[in-house]
């Protein structure tokens, strides 16, 4: 069992940054890649961000160059920091961590989510 508790959230203006946190505790052995998705009003939840064990790291387009994923592994967090936010990043953000189950099969650890609100 992995368990994730993500903090950082917050009201912001539009060109304004901040920080997000993940907290991972358990079987964190086991974490092969780390995520955050978010999800907006209506709309479908989205990759954001993805670093790998090897330390690939992939973004979504819309973020990349504003967004940056980092992972501290001494402290068992991952961290989303998130620079010139835009009104259209408002969603709840969630932190995935990704265990191997064996047989090419995986299985993903969500935290319970952390709201990002951007005004214009």
């Amino acid at each position: 069992q992995v368990q994730l508790v993500e903090s950082g959230g917050g009201l912001v203006q539009a060109g304004g940054s901040l920080r997000l946190s993940c907290a991972t505790s358990g079987s964190t052995f086991s974490v092969n890649h780390m995520a955050w998705h978010r999800q907006a009003p209506g709309k479908q939840r989205e990759l954001v961000a993805r670093m790998a064990n090897s330390g690939s790291i992939n973004y979504a387009d819309s973020v990349k160059g504003r967004f940056t994923i980092s992972r501290d592994n001494a402290k068992s967090t991952v961290y989303l920091q998130m620079n010139n936010l835009k009104p259209e990043d408002t969603a709840v953000y969630y932190c995935k961590a990704e265990v191997p189950r064996g047989g090419g099969m995986w299985y993903n650890y969500w935290g319970q989510g952390t709201q990002v609100t951007v005004s214009s």
